[in-house]
């Protein structure tokens, strides 16, 4: 089991990162939150988590141990995967997932594309008992707002490959980022994604 990879940060998306190490590039699925944690970093220690199957070998990554530990607790909820907890931990920060659990708001929950109300009550009483709501940590969540505006091609054609990557449609995603940078422009791509996971 690999616990991280420590290396140069050659190709960043918001939806994955490749670091080299000695020589060897591992690519990893992340979320928006480790986006935003290492961007702009040249170096950096992703903590993994390795998915095993039949066909493929996946590496999930995460900014720190605390995303971590809650996409290990969101994927040991019946019905939720990899790619499911990470587009919840894409959404939301972890401060806000562990306040959504402890305070049971499965509306919030759900307003998470791919998310139904019995899915976010499931979530809710699984993990309501093993969630810290004292280790909250606002470091991923301060993250975002410390990014310096990009350009809004920029923006709009990092988002959209974000969104495809993580399953969605060209076209509507397309349509959605458009919509969004039409609203506001100078919303950083981690802003445009997550209104566009919950408009999509």
């Amino acid at each position: 089991m690999i616990e991280y990879v420590r290396g140069e940060i050659v190709e960043l998306t918001p939806a994955s990162v490749v670091i080299d190490c000695n020589g060897v590039g591992y690519i990893a699925s992340i979320s928006l939150n480790t986006y935003a944690a290492i961007q702009g970093k040249k170096e950096y220690r992703i903590y993994i988590y390795e998915a095993i199957r039949e066909d493929a070998h996946l590496l999930f990554g995460f900014a720190n141990k605390q995303e971590r530990e809650l996409f290990l607790l969101l994927i040991s909820v019946s019905g939720i995967g990899g790619n499911t907890a990470r587009m919840i931990l894409s959404a939301l920060t972890p401060a806000e997932l562990i306040s959504v659990i402890s305070t049971e708001n499965a509306n919030l929950l759900k307003s998470v594309k791919g998310i139904g109300l019995k899915t976010a009550q499931r979530i809710i009483v699984d993990l309501k008992d093993k969630i810290k709501t004292g280790g909250a940590s606002t470091t991923a969540a301060g993250a975002i707002g410390s990014l310096l505006p990009a350009a809004s091609n920029q923006v709009q054609e990092e988002a959209i490959a974000a969104l495809t990557m993580l399953g969605f449609a060209q076209a509507p995603s397309q349509k959605v980022v458009l919509s969004i940078l039409k609203e506001d422009p100078s919303a950083h791509v981690e802003q445009v994604i997550k209104l566009a996971l919950k408009r999509l």
